[in-house]
């Protein structure tokens, strides 16, 4: 007896499933289909970093020309410049972490350390809210990793002037 309520459940549960996926079909497309004529959709804008790729592959290719060694090939480049933003900001985690792949693809570190010193000592020419300064400051400091620091021009020291003093 058991066996034939078992099975007499089974066959009810499939038919309802069939039934309740048949009605489900029917009922689909015509609340997909929308006899309303609109107006074939424009084609989305390329992206806004779009414009930036051909900038990178000049960054890199500039790299490449103007140093010598491991620390011109792009994946150097890439990383190193990375792990050097990402200490300036104080992201050291993941700066260690970006500096293990680095160390992976045989870059060298030397290169890191030249390029967060030159950061270092630029560090009153970068602008906190605007990331493109940063950015370009490390670049050109991954480029050249010795720039010459500007003077900062600032008021002049006082000359050493005897104060007028009366000894009583």
């Amino acid at each position: 007896m058991s066996h034939r309520v078992l099975s007499f459940a089974g066959a009810f549960g499939a038919a309802f499933w069939l039934l309740a996926t048949a009605f489900g079909a029917v009922n689909s497309p015509a609340i997909a289909q929308n006899n309303d004529a609109k107006p074939a959709e424009e084609q989305p804008a390329p992206p806004k970093d779009a414009a930036k790729e051909p900038q990178k592959v000049d960054e890199f290719a500039e790299a490449q020309r103007v140093l010598n060694g491991p620390a011109g090939n792009p994946e150097c480049v890439w990383l190193g410049r990375r792990v050097v933003s990402l200490l300036w900001r104080d992201d050291l985690d993941t700066a260690f972490r970006h500096l293990d792949l680095y160390d992976r693809f045989g870059c060298p570190s030397g290169h890191i350390q030249a390029t967060f010193r030159c950061l270092v000592l630029h560090a009153n020419t970068i602008d906190p809210k605007a990331a493109d300064s940063l950015n370009g400051r490390v670049h050109a400091c991954w480029i050249n990793p010795s720039l010459e620091v500007a003077p900062v021009a600032g008021p002049a020291p006082a000359a050493a002037v005897p104060s007028p003093t009366t000894t009583r």
